[in-house]
């Protein structure tokens, strides 16, 4: 598929995980099969962010590919992330978790795609306005931070209807058969986090991605992240501890988020988690990581999917 001068082989987008789950070796491995891989640059320094995408480029060596990277607008870094992420001249920018009407302006005339993440058919038609390239649709039914309570398989047929630009379904994405079912309702491909997490080259711990290969249907929860979002986890100790609102102040704050309600430190409890920390830890998941029953490669990832979200 075309968007604008950007041809992409394999509509799918790899989603932008952080902090530090979906780096430049998980990307550039998405990239090299077609697809779109996403650094996620959200809370990691500015030197970080810059060196992720340099080593990313430098491990994409096939066509059909692109590079991304996915930026929180709640995120106190977050214009800082933009201007190095034109800077150093990325594919994409995907931005989440808020929605900014100054990133377009930002982005204008610099070459580089922007796909907003939205949840209603309201804010898809504003992005559509203000200059959006594609956007994603994501449903209640994902990994991390949500915008809605309603399941992307609710609101994906909607908002492809109600804009022009190209969608991609974001949210229940686990196997071929869900990515069929998303391209279904019309959307021009799909976006998917945690069938990613469980592969060679995402870069969390084995105990991480072994924690959603064990994991079964309903031990995805729903908590209320300190960013002020709600978000799907794993069921842990620690997520139980933030249901049953415990108090886990942070003794540390480097006041990654412009808003934070400061219950418990999200940042610190997800890079615990990918370290596979699960008494500490949070395991952002998507409801049907359950599906999830083996780590594979990103290349085996591609070949269960290619015939599903590739329009003939």
């Amino acid at each position: 598929m075309r968007i604008g001068d950007l041809n992409i082989e394999v509509p799918i987008i790899q989603g932008g995980m952080g902090i530090r789950a979906s780096m430049s070796r998980l990307a550039a491995a998405v990239a090299n099969q077609g697809g779109i891989g996403v650094i996620s640059v959200t809370a990691i320094p500015g030197d970080e962010i810059r060196d992720e995408i340099k080593k990313a480029k430098s491990m994409i060596i096939k066509k059909g590919g692109a590079l991304g990277v996915n930026i929180m607008v709640a995120a106190s870094n977050f214009a800082e992330a933009v201007k190095i992420s034109i800077e150093e001249k990325v594919d994409v920018i995907i931005c989440g978790a808020g929605f900014s009407r100054d990133i377009f302006e930002t982005v204008k005339g610099t070459g580089v795609k922007l796909f907003p993440i939205v949840s209603s058919l309201k804010l898809a038609k504003i992005a559509e306005k203000l200059g959006a390239d594609a956007i994603v649709v994501e449903g209640g039914n994902a990994g991390g931070h949500l915008g809605t309570d309603k399941d992307s398989w609710d609101i994906v047929e909607e908002i492809v209807k109600g804009v022009k630009i190209p969608v991609f379904g974001a949210g229940g994405v686990i196997t071929p058969e869900d990515a069929e079912r998303m391209m279904s309702l019309g959307a021009a491909g799909v976006q998917m986090g945690s069938r990613f997490i469980a592969t060679e080259e995402c870069e969390v711990s084995q105990k991480f991605k072994e924690i959603y290969v064990n994991s079964k249907e309903g031990d995805v929860v729903q908590i209320m992240s300190s960013a002020g979002l709600p978000a799907n986890a794993i069921v842990s100790s620690f997520v139980n501890r933030v249901i049953a609102e415990e108090k886990l102040t942070p003794k540390n704050c480097t006041s990654c988020l412009k808003k934070c309600s400061r219950k418990f430190c999200v940042k610190d409890s997800l890079i615990k988690g990918h370290e596979g920390n699960s008494e500490e830890g949070i395991f952002f998941a998507g409801k049907d990581a359950w599906k999830i029953d083996s780590i594979l490669s990103v290349e085996e990832v591609f070949n269960l999917f290619k015939s599903k979200v590739i329009k003939n």
